[in-house]
């Protein structure tokens, strides 16, 4: 970063400072991530807004499981954590008044155990998140505040003799299977997800056509995903159509950095609802001109081992995608929109050798032996 720079930063950027983190634990902010040393207390010149902070202790019981969370920094806003040792993780209640205050009188001598924020990856960052806004991240995030890579499960009983014969009642006057049966006698109960800990991503409407729909209309909704579309945006994304972008965002950092793989999932669903809209073209030019913007910066992020593994499984990037150049093809949106389609096409077709111009073979004719 250049010295301007850097001293804007300085005066006006944000700090975090995380007290007691173990040495050897996984530190990260954005889309970097450090093995802390035994003088490492924070993050200092973070520019304000949106970022992701996330960690792994070295000792951690559960294997590496990373967690994290977002947060809206202030200009010139001190957050004081500490680490909290019996549960592995940084402490739910606020640091207390003391700690506040002599961390805020200290500060030109806590500077040296502070790591920059790394500047050089920042515009990336907001490329990553510029839909992403405070309403948005209060309604996804889990109500506890903070984002796992392993989910969190408990038993509904505390003790194994009552967790047995509570079961085994329970068994005895249901209808279950032999293996639900064996689990109950062998102290298995289901385990259910802890309270709060999970992602609360939104739910896309099932129903793809309204109620009165002739057939001809049923026939063309379940092809065309606009009524699904149109009818998300009215009930969830009324004040700002551009925050389901924002999801997509918030699915792909949490997916990318937080390693939680139900949000590659909602990425997907979210995508490919986005793709398959056709009429929705010509009344959202706007949203989808943000989408192929979006989608740019994305698909450079994946690593490229990665997009073979897991994006590429089952072609479904590359098929969602041809469907929604297709519909531009087809003369949907405006010429403006139509042609950044093309050449966010060129761009793919160049640089990742992906071939959109070869009929896929579900649509491919079928023959029948006689």
């Amino acid at each position: 970063m250049d010295n301007d720079t850097a001293k804007v930063l300085f005066h006006e950027g944000a700090t975090f400072v995380l007290l007691d983190m173990p040495e050897g634990s996984e530190f990260g902010i954005d889309y970097n991530s450090w093995t802390t040393g035994p003088k490492f207390k924070g993050v200092k010149m973070i520019p304000p807004g949106i970022h992701f902070v996330y960690y792994s202790a070295k000792s951690c019981s559960l294997g590496g499981m990373r967690t994290g969370f977002f947060y809206n920094f202030k200009q010139k806003e001190v957050l004081v954590k500490r680490w909290d040792k019996y549960n592995e993780d940084i402490s739910e209640g606020p640091v207390s008044p003391e700690d506040r205050e002599r961390v805020a009188s200290n500060m030109k001598e806590l500077d040296q155990y502070l790591g920059p924020y790394p500047y050089d990856s920042y515009k990336k960052w907001v490329s990553l998140t510029n839909h992403i806004t405070d309403d948005l991240l209060s309604r996804l995030q889990p109500e506890c505040g903070t984002i796992t890579s392993v989910t969190q499960f408990e038993s509904p009983f505390s003790n194994s003799q009552m967790r047995r014969e509570a079961a085994e009642k329970k068994l005895s006057e249901e209808g279950h299977s032999e293996e639900e049966k064996t689990n109950a006698q062998k102290g298995l109960p289901k385990l259910t997800k802890v309270a709060g800990t999970e992602m609360r991503f939104t739910k896309i409407p099932k129903q793809r056509y309204p109620k009165d729909a002739t057939p001809q209309d049923i026939t063309r909704h379940s092809m065309d995903s606009s009524y699904m579309l149109e009818t998300l945006l009215k009930s969830v994304y009324s004040k700002n159509n551009n925050e389901i972008l924002g999801e997509i965002q918030f699915a792909f950092v949490c997916f990318l950095i937080g390693q939680v793989y139900d949000a590659f999932d909602q990425w997907k669903r979210l995508v490919h609802l986005l793709c398959s809209s056709e009429a929705a073209l010509n009344s959202h030019s706007e949203l989808f001109m943000n989408l192929i913007s979006m989608l740019h910066f994305q698909v450079h992020e994946i690593p490229e081992d990665f997009f073979v593994d897991i994006v590429s499984a089952n072609n479904f990037l590359t098929s969602t995608l041809q469907e929604f150049f297709s519909n531009l093809d087809e003369g949907n949106g405006d010429s403006k929109l139509r042609q950044r389609g093309r050449k966010f096409r060129e761009h793919l077709t160049k640089k990742f050798k992906w071939d959109f111009m070869t009929e896929p073979d579900d649509f491919a004719p079928v023959i029948v032996d006689t």
